[in-house]
């Protein structure tokens, strides 16, 4: 059986004094790609920080293709192929958008020309600066920047929060080419829980930094009950 691509081993951590998560245990596959749902505030992001390593670990282990990285730096979790794509995006507002492509580049299939082909708004905005993009602009551009670095995972914090819906549009039309490749696995974090489980192969529901339900995405798309038991998501009955 193969290796798993990344592997929480009974995670418990948060930001000094403050316990997040609890006991949190996933295995993702080589070009997986994981939902992770739940209400606000349980854990979602923090996962994905515990994962890039800006949390204080206080138990179990984060594998990487079987290597403990649980003490690597952020860093260098970054050069092992792990990309992130921060809620605040956290793009350069003083650099161009090719700038703030060509600052994150490592070399692979992703360069300038694949980035601009699958976003081509970055294409046409490539010599302004980074503060002169709109939100979804500058949501597509954060997204392109990570892939610059040529990650086997891509890790998205709620990337269609606050955007208009023809961006959103983009953004899946985006993200499920990405799936579609399966050369790249992603972990999502994503408030519009039917986009979520459209996208992705596996589902990981959290409540209170637990654990609270495992399933593959089709199948929990269809778990009404669950849904709204732990989302809080009223979403009509299945016919």
């Amino acid at each position: 059986m193969a290796e798993p691509l990344l592997t929480l081993e009974k995670v418990t951590a948060g930001y000094g004094d403050a316990v997040v998560l609890h006991g949190v245990s996933f295995e993702l596959p080589e070009h997986g790609s994981l939902a992770l749902l739940g209400r606000n505030g349980v854990g979602k992001s923090t996962t994905l920080m515990t994962i890039m390593g800006y949390t204080q670990m206080r138990g179990g282990r984060v594998r990487w293709r079987g290597k403990d990285i649980s003490r690597v730096p952020p860093h260098k979790r970054a050069t092992m192929g792990i990309g992130w794509v921060a809620q605040e995006r956290e793009i350069f507002p003083s650099l161009s958008v090719e700038e703030n492509l060509t600052v994150a580049a490592r070399p692979g299939a992703w360069d300038l020309e694949a980035v601009f082909k699958m976003f081509p708004r970055l294409n046409e905005r490539r010599r302004n600066m980074g503060n002169q993009l709109s939100g979804g602009e500058q949501q597509m551009l954060a997204i392109a920047r990570a892939l610059m670095t040529n990650p086997a995972l891509l890790l998205l914090d709620e990337p269609c929060e606050g955007l208009a819906p023809v961006i959103v549009d983009e953004l899946i039309a985006a993200m499920r080419m990405l799936l579609d490749q399966r050369k790249i696995a992603i972990i999502l974090v994503e408030q519009h829980t039917e986009i979520a489980l459209e996208l992705t192969a596996d589902a990981l529901v959290l409540e209170r930094g637990a654990v609270a339900h495992a399933a593959r995405a089709e199948v929990l798309a269809k778990d009404t009950a669950t849904l709204e038991r732990l989302v809080g998501l009223r979403v009509a009955a299945t016919p």
